[in-house]
């Protein structure tokens, strides 16, 4: 299939790119990107934050359902997440059609997955936002789309079938299903169901529900299936796992006449019963084969609003290849920030607060670095309405969530990020008319309850090791901990994560004019990292070439001396470990090398910098990190894995240094080699709209520092970007001057990607970072760009973006937010 930005540059090549005509951003938006190579992305229909998402499940890379991986269909399904890792998740009950052989014999029809499954025509595929379809090498097209807790899928059989059939299967992606119930009405061949099941990267088990009811033929014979027998009688089934934990297939099935060749499916979908999900779909869908348009339109234009806030008039000639490719990378990163978490008001089973509540969080350990800032700038209200969720949770389960799924407890990948989503709604002092004003001393309870109080199983909520981590202000090596239980690992990012979450503890308290006595303690908790730091530790290459930079992050000892892991481990450069998972291969820090998490500390970036040398030194570090690269793997790997978040800030770093044009020029390296337009246009896995979010951000020229009130500002890749603040109406304008070839994506013209000089409402403006004001309060920043690096611009300390903490004891004039 030509893949969609090819048709875009041949449709837009026929009119003159006017910037002053609205561009509508769905136009720019292909569902389809990361599709492939891991990027792990739901590719099918959705409303913003819906909990009803429909698409193909195949049997290749199915974590979001569907993939463009020439795998085969497996079924069709209404609930997914997207861009997640660990098993696949959700596909809850998904439905197959089929035509059988012998129209006699319900029997020649297949019905367990891998006797069923059937590959799909490549260029069949249409997937846009509120839209998903395909065609089947058995002929069969489906097309679908969604309300918010309702798909409907059109099932377009040939014309000669007599009698076609769809099952459903009580199953999910990942098989997790512990135990099911299915019963099909023989008049109506309404099929409801519910069924027992495992989050895919968590504990716990929850339990879900559906109702489909069909339309557009009469029904011929319904009954139920198990492993691939089938019979009309009996109309209901129950099913455990299996014997010794065999996995039973089983499920029902509906067959049609012959006088349609569309049977419209009808999928309700529900956490608390089959009756909901049945009122569920009859309120939202009503009439689904008269409405199906009205409802692609519906999803069309919540799509359309969700997007709006941030217009941008692209550089030279709109309607270039390269100007195309980058506006849809653009819009389809900005799509994939609203697809999770997930709005399920009214579908929590375990309490309800009267608010709306979210979930999906998965995980804020990848989201607190962009997807929320960026949410926080584009959609204040459903933020604000996340993080009420959030201490929802704490409210009713004791504690906040790193990662929360399924309304299951989430494994917790480091630290407690929650904290810092708080933090910086504080500082940016984030409010919606829409939602009440958070609970600010409600935070502070529920973050130094992270800071204080260990649980008895860590590894899916608080903190582990806090004994140590008082006693001997760092995590240790094979730490001592009979107070609670988790995966024994990570000391070093660990001990990282706890620093940054006892600055937004120190920083919270702070603000809400707590006891010195208690900000002062976390705050010198927050130089913690300090503790693991190594002087005379050295990094070598793996054929013992050394590389010249002495003193890295080490673990340690309960004894307080040193241990010893490869500042390469856990990276490409490691033959042995090149990547580090939370249990298979656990390590000292987690999905990223020493070399990575030796950068990670936004908090004290000078000290940081003091401790390897100063300026230049650190300079030179980040320059090793992202230009070495190893021969010895496919593609010849860069030592900086952009497939992860951690490295996400790493990038512009160099702001710290007083080098902020190095990180405009840095950060156009990974366009469009890693992020683009394709189906494979993602690096890694998008966590969720992590790296949407990233690719986003880049673009527009203002990076989060997330959990503050700092965005780091470099060129960006357009002629100008403006975001409208939905709260306030105010409009906030980035334009360039000299910006002929800012665009990455475009191989010609002069490369203008250095900052000259600023102004900010026609002021000189020297600073290299900006606050969330700007957005609130509107204005314009206008840069002159040039194609060599400025000698004054950001380079003086005062013009630097704020290290709050210095070392401990002590901190900048940056400790306490202006906002009130």
């Amino acid at each position: 299939m030509k893949h969609l930005f090819l048709f875009l540059v041949e449709a837009l090549a026929v009119v003159a790119f006017d910037p002053l005509t609205f561009v509508d951003p769905l136009t720019f938006v292909d569902p389809l990107i990361g599709s492939t190579n891991g990027g792990n992305v739901f590719a099918g229909a959705s409303l913003p934050y819906g909990l009803a998402k429909a698409v193909a499940d195949v049997d290749g890379q199915n974590t979001g359902g569907f993939a463009t991986d020439n795998s085969n269909v497996t079924g069709f399904s209404a609930m997914h997440d997207s861009g997640t890792g660990g098993n696949p998740s959700l596909g809850n009950f998904p439905l197959f059609p089929q035509v059988c052989p012998d129209d006699s014999g319900i029997n020649s029809c297949s019905f367990r997955i891998g006797d069923r499954k059937v590959a799909y025509n490549n260029g069949s595929v249409v997937s846009r936002p509120g839209y998903f379809g395909l065609t089947l090498s058995s002929g069969i097209e489906v097309d679908m789309t969604t309300a918010h807790k309702t798909a409907v899928m059109r099932f377009s059989f040939p014309s000669a079938s007599q009698h076609p059939l769809i099952l459903l299967d009580l199953t999910d992606l990942w098989q997790s299903r512990q135990n099911a119930s299915v019963s099909v009405d023989p008049e109506t061949g309404r099929i409801t169901a519910n069924g027992t099941f495992l989050p895919s990267f968590g504990a716990g088990s929850y339990d879900a529900y559906t109702c489909v009811d069909f339309f557009g033929s009469g029904i011929h014979e319904t009954g139920v299936w198990v492993n691939n027998r089938a019979g009309t009688e009996p109309k209901e089934l129950f099913v455990t796992r299996g014997f010794n934990l065999f996995y039973l297939e089983a499920g029902a099935f509906v067959r049609f006449q012959g006088n349609s060749s569309t049977v419209t499916a009808r999928v309700g979908m529900s956490f608390i019963s089959t009756d909901q999900a049945c009122r569920n779909a009859q309120q939202e869908v009503p009439d689904p084969i008269t409405g199906f348009d009205s409802l692609v339109k519906t999803a069309e234009d919540a799509w359309r609003q969700k997007l709006s806030p941030i217009s941008v008039v692209p550089v030279g000639d709109g309607n270039s290849a390269g100007n195309v490719e980058l506006l849809t990378s653009f819009y389809s990163g900005l799509y994939r920030t609203m697809l999770s978490p997930q709005n399920y008001t009214g579908e929590n089973p375990y309490w309800d607060s009267g608010i709306p509540y979210f979930d999906s969080f998965y995980c804020i350990w990848d989201s607190f670095r962009v997807q929320h800032p960026l949410l926080t700038l584009i959609d204040p209200d459903s933020q604000i309405q996340m993080l009420h969720s959030l201490l929802d949770i704490y409210e009713h389960e004791g504690w906040l969530p790193d990662c929360h799924m399924s309304l299951c407890k989430g494994w917790t990948q480091g630290g407690s990020n929650a904290d810092l989503l708080l933090a910086e709604a504080y500082a940016k002092n984030l409010t919606s008319p829409h939602s009440p004003r958070l609970n600010y001393s409600l935070a502070l309870e529920a973050i130094m309850n992270d800071a204080e109080n260990e649980p008895l199983e860590w590894s899916y909520h608080g903190r582990g090791g806090l004994s140590s981590w008082k006693r001997l202000d760092y995590i240790p090596y094979l730490d001592f901990d009979p107070n609670g239980f988790g995966t024994n690992s990570r000391s070093i990012s660990r001990t990282l994560e706890y620093s940054y979450n006892d600055w937004a503890v120190s920083f919270l308290s702070r603000s809400l004019d707590r006891p010195q006595s208690e900000w002062e303690k976390y705050q010198a908790r927050s130089a913690n990292w300090q503790n693991l730091w190594n002087p005379t530790q050295r990094s070598l290459f793996p054929n013992g070439t050394d590389t010249n930079f002495t003193g890295f992050f080490q673990p340690r000892y309960l004894n307080g001396t040193f241990g010893l892991q490869d500042p390469m481990t856990c990276s490409a450069f490691s033959t042995a470990t090149p990547f580090c998972s939370l249990t298979s291969n656990p390590s000292e820090t987690f999905e990223a090398s020493i070399w990575q998490y030796q950068f990670l500390v936004p908090h004290a970036m000078d000290a940081l910098i003091q401790l390897m040398g100063g300026d230049s030194s650190f300079v030179d570090r980040l320059n090793f990190y992202f230009d070495a690269t190893t021969t010895y793997t496919p593609g010849n790997t860069h030592l900086a894995d952009i497939s992860n978040e951690p490295v996400f800030l790493t990038a512009f770093q160099y702001h710290y240094a007083g080098r902020p044009g190095l990180s405009g020029q840095r950060i156009r390296t990974f366009f469009p080699s890693a992020f683009n337009a394709s189906n494979g246009g993602l690096p890694g896995n998008d966590d969720s709209g992590a790296m949407g979010a990233f690719s986003v951000f880049a673009a527009m020229g203002l990076f989060p520092v997330g959990g503050q009130d700092t965005y780091l500002i470099t060129p960006p890749f357009f002629s100008s970007v403006s975001v409208r603040h939905p709260v306030t109406g105010n409009t906030a304008t980035i334009k360039t001057k000299g910006a002929a070839g800012n665009n990455p994506f475009d191989i010609h013209g002069r490369k203008d990607v250095y900052i000259q000089n600023i102004t900010l409402d026609g002021n000189p403006y020297s600073s290299s970072w900006i606050s969330y004001s700007f957005f609130k309060n509107g204005g314009t920043m206008e840069m002159t760009l040039g194609t060599n690096e400025s000698d004054t611009w950001g380079r003086a300390q005062q013009t630097r973006p704020p290290s709050w903490t210095t070392t401990a004891g002590s901190s900048s004039s940056w400790m306490v937010s202006p906002q009130v």
